[in-house]
């Protein structure tokens, strides 16, 4: 019988890419814990439980050409998309060098011009009309060029949402809304948030197509944003996907989670971990030997090592440069 990625349209190659991945965005992950608690670095906001969605979105796109406008937990959308664990450590240390903001932004604020990732916001939401301007000038300019905006189920509740797709759904725009609905929004369960069953409902109001899909799964996700991306480039619209999943984690290293969910929870939805879950796959697809795994666990181990040495080291940014960007600059000091 012929293996589900096959069946999705998915090279062998490539479903080993979205696993390897997926561990890297964990394993780093779990370092900057271990560097936050340590007093390292002072703020983490993390994306364990949801990197399947997160990678089987990214390995749908273009990565030459289209457009994302990743959330603050997408570190497995931006790894995909060219950024690499250097980067992300300069800016857990906020150095000088943090390709993002130059140390300025909180982790998790995601911008590099190079790799068509647009920097985001600490107000939530605020990159979905960001994302329909792209996929409006993308159809101006007629380039078969789509952007992918994710965010959380709290997100969706925001007016940044609503107008971004109403407009899109009105002017029929390459724009994918991807919804990485983890149940909570800081300590608000999904329930207390959302009045519809599911996010995707919405999408009826927009005049676009709506489908909640099993978010652990990252062939699946893939398959269905691949199937939206196409239509996308083909002038049918836009799409709506909540990828249903669950936070492993606090909200971010300053909350405590236990005052909102229960331990029995947590633990339950751990049992269905993408990333257990997905190297079964692999394995059983003979795609994966136990030896392969034992060499990348150490490959990364020592990327992330070598990232952290580094972003350690490197220097922060000079106490003048906070007013760079700020006010307007003689020319003579323009090029300092």
């Amino acid at each position: 019988m012929e293996h589900k990625h096959k069946q999705a349209g998915l090279t062998d190659e490539a479903v080993v890419g979205m696993y390897e991945t997926m561990l890297l965005t964990r394993r780093l992950d779990e370092r900057m814990w271990l560097l936050n608690r340590s007093g390292k670095i002072p703020f983490v906001v993390s994306g364990q439980g949801q990197e399947a969605a997160q990678i089987g979105a990214a390995f749908a796109l273009n990565r030459e050409q289209d457009y994302i406008l990743p959330y603050y937990r997408d570190f497995g959308v931006v790894l995909a998309f060219g950024m690499t664990v250097k980067d992300l450590m300069l800016a857990a240390f906020a150095k000088a060098e943090d390709p993002n903001s130059g140390g300025r932004q909180m982790p998790g604020h995601f911008g590099q011009k190079k790799n068509r990732i647009v920097t985001g916001s600490s107000p939530v939401t605020t990159q979905v009309p960001h994302a329909v301007g792209i996929a409006l000038a993308a159809k101006m300019d007629q380039k078969p060029i789509v952007s992918l905006v994710t965010f959380g189920e709290g997100s969706s509740n925001q007016g940044d949402f609503h107008e971004g797709a109403n407009f899109a759904g009105v002017h029929k725009l390459p724009v994918l809304f991807m919804c990485e609905n983890n149940q909570y929004a800081i300590s608000v369960p999904y329930d207390k948030q959302v009045a519809s069953p599911r996010v995707s409902d919405r999408a009826a109001g927009y005049g676009m197509p709506g489908y909640t899909i099993d978010g652990n799964d990252p062939i699946a996700v893939y398959q269905c944003v691949k199937e939206a991306a196409d239509r996308a480039r083909r002038g049918e619209g836009p799409s709506l996907i909540e990828t249903l999943t669950y936070r492993l984690t606090p909200h971010t290293s300053d909350d405590d989670d236990r005052s909102y969910r229960a331990a029995e929870e947590v633990s339950g939805a751990k049992e269905q971990d993408p990333l257990i879950s997905f190297r079964s796959y692999v394995k059983e697809a003979g795609l994966l030997t136990d030896e392969r795994e034992e060499e990348l666990e150490k490959e990364i181990a020592a990327m992330i090592n070598e990232a952290t040495e580094y972003a350690e080291q490197a220097p922060y940014a000079s106490p003048e440069s906070a007013l760079h960007f700020v006010y307007a600059e003689s020319e003579q000091g323009a090029g300092e």
